[in-house]
């Protein structure tokens, strides 16, 4: 983008910023592109077919995730991870350098076909690809619905060490849901830990010390989670995920979008509570709405980054649609992490009986220290261990789980909205400094119709209407 060009699109912020009534919030109209790139120019893009080379049989790919780690993108499917050079340029085709493969055992697709699953589900599809170290990367697949784990050499990608079980770090189907990363040595996963898909988790892993979940079949703790995003951050690691409203349950199955939070250095609770569960487990709802007389919510969250500064302030940027059985619509919200552990520092949510309203839990009667709270830390720093929690504490938090205020986005309303389209907006990618002088916010939006909007945001001082869509671009070509 040249200068010229950033100028210009300053005063149109400016502008439109001038000309917003900042008194009444209407619900915004859907901008129209600057410049709208089609299908008949996006056909010379490079794609990737999962070959190693041009003369190499094409693969069914069945893409699971990518992963960037350092200079190389890693692309994982059925049976097989791809490594592409980010420091190549492609002109037709994207070549992938090195290939590995896994497929799963003769006696686990016998086993799969024997449980009454298809053949085409008993492959084994890569869900879990992080990194350990500098040296080595954690990759699991659901190896014919028998998940299983290994560590490769991320320099050769050769087998390094023994077979891991994947249970409760890896799904047992392509379709489930995932998240994991490593942090301070230790692995968090959330998943579905049983053949039924049951089981909902979010579950630490090797390491020191004993391993620790959430609570089995506790529709407080999760309910029908989708998950899809984890980051560590500070003394905690946040999980990002959208899931059934227990609070609304009253309304028929409503989906809402959350955050949850655990302790790095939770231990789990003592052997009268709690013992091998979570302490610091507590999750709210993340707000992403239109403000007036009656709120418009997108409630699904469908992606989201890892934390990240805009303007200085480490924040988070999702992309929320509206409920399945809604009119469709599409918006662009971030979140500070200032706000979210406001949230976690407010007040609780408690339903008294199993038919009651959920209301706030009056702050004047929660035992100490603090429940949700780290050992070692703030309203806990008298408590060596989450083991010396006092049973109050953590028959609370066991009972308690949810925030009862709802972290609000940025601004109060969404950076971006697409209501007009009968398609959704599904994924995301930030770039925080874009420009000559890095001091733009452009969002690259992805639908689910293979379009990508391609918007620059006005951080500073968010109002609706005041992103511009710089370009529309038709990215899918269906010869290919």
């Amino acid at each position: 983008m040249g200068q010229e060009a950033v100028l210009l699109l300053s005063n149109l912020l400016l502008l439109l910023a001038a000309s917003h009534n900042l008194l009444a919030v209407s619900f915004p109209e859907d901008v129209m592109p600057l410049d709208v790139v089609d299908a008949h120019f996006t056909r010379r893009y490079p794609v990737f077919r999962g070959r190693p080379s041009v003369n190499d049989s094409q693969h069914r790919l069945d893409f699971q995730l990518m992963t960037k780690i350092q200079d190389t993108l890693f692309i994982a499917g059925r049976d097989q991870v791809y490594l592409v050079s980010l420091r190549e340029s492609y002109r037709n085709e994207i070549i992938s350098y090195r290939k590995l493969t896994w497929r799963s055992g003769q006696g686990d697709r016998e086993m799969c076909a024997v449980k009454g699953k298809h053949r085409d589900e008993c492959h084994n599809f890569i869900k879990v690809l992080v990194p350990r170290n500098d040296d080595l990367v954690f990759i699991c697949g659901t190896n014919g619905f028998n998940p299983m784990c290994r560590y490769y050499r991320l320099d050769n990608l050769e087998f390094d060490g023994e077979e891991i079980n994947g249970l409760a770090r890896c799904p047992f189907d392509s379709k489930q849901t995932n998240v994991a990363l490593f942090a301070e040595g230790k692995l968090y996963s959330a998943t579905v830990a049983d053949f039924q898909a049951s089981d909902s988790v979010i579950y630490r892993s090797m390491g020191d010390g004993s391993a620790l979940r959430t609570i089995k079949y506790d529709s407080k703790w999760l309910k029908e989670p989708h998950f899809l995003h984890a980051a560590e951050y500070g003394n905690y690691v946040y999980f990002f995920y959208r899931e059934i409203a227990v609070e609304h349950s009253n309304l028929g199955k409503v989906v809402y979008s959350r955050v949850a939070r655990i302790c790095k250095n939770d231990v789990g609770g003592s052997q009268r509570v709690l013992e091998k569960h979570w302490t610091s487990f507590v999750k709210a709802r993340l707000n992403c709405s239109v403000p007036g007389e009656s709120f418009f919510y997108f409630d699904v969250l469908q992606s989201i980054t890892d934390i990240i500064d805009i303007n200085g302030v480490p924040s988070v940027v999702g992309v929320f649609t509206t409920q399945m059985n809604s009119i469709p619509g599409s918006a662009v919200c971030a979140f500070s992490m200032t706000d979210v552990e406001k949230v976690f520092m407010g007040r609780f949510k408690e339903q008294k009986t199993p038919d009651s309203v959920w209301t706030p839990f009056p702050e004047e009667k929660l035992p100490k220290p603090r429940p949700g709270s780290c050992a070692g830390h703030g309203p806990a720093a008298s408590f060596k261990s989450s083991v010396e929690f006092p049973d109050d504490t953590l028959q609370f938090i066991k009972s308690h789980p949810l925030m009862d205020t709802a972290v609000p986005s940025t601004g109060d309303e969404p950076w971006f909205t697409k209501t007009r389209v009968r398609y959704r907006l599904t994924a995301l990618a930030v770039d925080s400094q874009a420009g000559p002088h890095k001091n733009y916010t452009v969002v690259f939006i992805g639908a689910e119709s293979g379009v990508v909007l391609k918007v620059l945001v006005k951080t500073s001082l968010v109002s609706l209407n005041d992103s511009l869509l710089l370009e529309e671009i038709d990215v899918f070509n269906k010869a290919k």
